[in-house]
């Protein structure tokens, strides 16, 4: 498995932008395939977009879609989430995971990644 851990969450105002990075350990990252996932308080975990091993295929979300991108740099063994436009809406624990078998092009379970980092906090102030 992959060990993963998130920053770059935080408070931000309604209109503005952050940037989620998820580092992750060991040398198998390239053949993984990412998600970005989040957490209101009182709601189930919600698929936000997924990117495939190689990034050549990318999902997103309707309710983030023209307002969030997804990027990895394999050399870098990480993945990001550019948020931008944020929304109260948007404030949730996000958390990002790994899958071996994930293609990128679907919305997939929450049950298809088998590792999880531990969150990062973003709050969307109106």
């Amino acid at each position: 498995q992959v060990q993963l851990v998130e920053s770059g969450g935080g408070l931000v105002q309604a209109g503005g932008s952050l940037r989620l990075s998820c580092a992750a350990s060991g040398r198998t990252f390239s053949s993984y395939a990412m998600g970005w996932f989040r957490q209101a308080p009182g709601k189930e975990r919600e698929f936000v977009g997924g990117i495939s091993w190689n990034g050549g295929s990318i999902f997103y979300a309707d309710s983030v879609k023209g307002r969030f991108t997804i990027s990895r740099d394999n050399a870098k063994n990480t993945v990001y989430l550019q948020m931008n436009s944020l929304k109260p809406e948007d404030t949730a624990v996000y958390y990002c995971a790994a899958s071996r078998g994930y293609s990128g092009r679907y919305y997939p379970h929450p049950n298809a990644f088998g590792s999880w980092g531990q969150g990062t906090q973003v709050t969307v102030s109106s």
